[in-house]
């Protein structure tokens, strides 16, 4: 064998190294912002539940807002039809989309809820609405924690596919679209809402 011939094996060899690190970065990479995403998912789920015996709860003290009331289990409905509309697949940046909407709204409703509720000591001192909303403020914080490292696994992810060799090849491996990031429409009343305090 000459010395050009084993110059090329190398070359070739070196490509075929090159292109078989790049394609297995690219999926620990979106493994690791979808393994994120299912811990989002996860504590999302668990807020949904709570919301409704929340709500159940506080339908005793403050029956005449029956309104807001359903605003909240309106919007603790979307926001569940928006996380099973991505499918466990946080790439559906649709679905994503519809998520983050309805988390807004929801985050709204539960603010509103907070403000009527204020009006209501008796309410407020209630052992069961106590430890409801103890629950949902550690959800809250749960979520808050979770959508942070989902959204760094994200950020990875996107970096690593929009940097060189990685954008020439991602489209072949199957990666065309960079990943969504969670983030909320409505940040004011999200930033207020979580912070449920009787």
């Amino acid at each position: 064998m000459t010395t050009t011939g084993i110059i090329l094996l190398a070359v070739i060899a070196g490509l075929i190294l090159l292109l078989v690190s790049v394609y297995n970065k690219l999926v620990a990479l979106k493994n690791r912002f979808q393994n994120s995403f299912a811990q989002i998912d996860v504590q999302l789920k668990r807020r949904y539940d709570l919301i409704p015996n929340l709500v159940e709860t506080a339908k005793e003290y403050i029956r005449h807002e029956r309104d807001t009331l359903e605003a909240v289990i309106s919007a603790r409905n979307e926001a569940a039809a928006g996380l099973k509309a991505i499918g466990g697949n946080p790439a559906n940046s649709g679905g994503m989309a519809q998520l983050m909407g309805a988390e807004g709204a929801l985050a709204g409703a539960l603010g509103r809820l907070n403000v009527v509720m204020e009006a209501y000591p008796e309410l407020k001192a209630n052992e069961n609405m106590m430890q409801l909303t103890e629950e949902l403020s550690s959800t809250e914080n749960r979520i808050a924690f979770a959508r942070q490292a989902y959204n760094d696994s994200v950020m990875d992810y996107n970096t690593y596919r929009q940097s060189f060799p990685a954008i020439v090849l991602a489209g072949a491996f199957g990666h065309r679209e960079d990943a969504t990031l969670l983030e909320f429409e409505n940040r004011e009343v999200l930033e207020d809402a979580p912070k449920i305090s009787f």
